[in-house]
């Protein structure tokens, strides 16, 4: 992973968890061909792990293939709530809960 390619090492991203793609806000260029293209999406891999779904790749400078951050993505079941998470040095840190019910008991008022 290089710190040289981006602007910011893993930026704060709020709820905001990428299963693909890249934020290309954050890419300055490839610190090794100094090139500012797109980036691609490389080894791919989805699993399950303790009923966790976990997405990883990699992105890579589209002109010389230097890995520029690995990127992960989980997906989990707890409880009532969908937890997302993401961590990656050019896309960012993220977490995310979504109840699964109607109506989130979170965002509920009390009545006394």
């Amino acid at each position: 992973m290089c710190g040289g390619c981006v602007g910011t090492e893993y930026p704060e991203r709020g709820t905001t968890c990428l299963e693909g793609g890249s934020f290309l806000l954050n890419f300055v260029g490839c610190a090794q061909c100094g090139r500012r293209d797109f980036v691609l999406v490389s080894n791919r891999a989805e699993g399950l792990q303790d009923g966790e779904e976990i997405v990883t790749y990699d992105h890579l400078c589209k002109n010389c293939h230097h890995l520029i951050a690995r990127h992960e993505y989980t997906f989990s079941v707890v409880d009532d709530y969908q937890e997302y998470t993401m961590l990656c040095l050019l896309c960012g840190r993220a977490e995310d809960s979504i109840s699964v019910l109607p109506d989130d008991p979170r965002q509920m008022t009390p009545l006394f």
